[in-house]
């Protein structure tokens, strides 16, 4: 398969996470996802160039996306677990109340 192949398929999963975050405001889990969504697409990148150039400096990369990515989505899921238990519902609207 062609390079240009992984590229549209990269290019498309970004765009459908930039779309989750703008036309989504309302729910944080959808809006955690579609940040996954984009990281995952520069994974895509990331090793499909990789293999394509024999080099492993990408895979090395996607490894330490992969961390950040697990260690954002835990601690976005933490903050959302301690604010539905503040508040009661997980309406993004009012996130900005928690300001002391």
């Amino acid at each position: 398969m062609e390079v240009l192949h992984y590229i549209t398929f990269s290019g498309l999963l970004f765009l459908l996470g930039i779309w989750g975050i703008f036309f989504n405001r309302k729910n944080i889990i959808i809006m955690l996802m579609s940040i996954e969504l984009m990281l995952l697409s520069l994974n895509n990148n990331f090793l499909f160039f990789s293999v394509e150039l024999d080099d492993i400096a990408g895979q090395v990369f996607s490894l330490f996306i992969l961390t950040i990515a697990a260690a954002e989505s835990s601690v976005g899921l933490a903050l959302l677990v301690v604010y539905y238990r503040v508040r009661g519902s997980v309406a993004v609207e009012y996130i900005n109340l928690l300001r002391g």
